[in-house]
């Protein structure tokens, strides 16, 4: 049910919220990656995760050109 609810608030988003939103999607990217070269990760499945919000932010951002 969460993932519903997180998709339908992306589409009631406007593109600057959006935009806001993907630069800390890609900082929290960058904050992973670099949690990983140090040590191993709890959550496995977090950065697809991640990634896979990501792209649904750039799906919705791209829908309002």
């Amino acid at each position: 049910m969460a993932k519903k609810d997180s998709k339908e608030n992306l589409k009631g988003m406007k593109k600057d919220e959006l935009k806001k939103k993907l630069v800390d999607l890609r900082e929290s990217i960058r904050v992973l990656r670099f949690k990983a070269e140090g040590s191993k990760s709890k959550n496995v499945k977090e950065y697809a995760s991640i990634k896979k919000q990501v792209a649904r932010v750039l799906t919705e951002i791209n829908k309002k050109k």
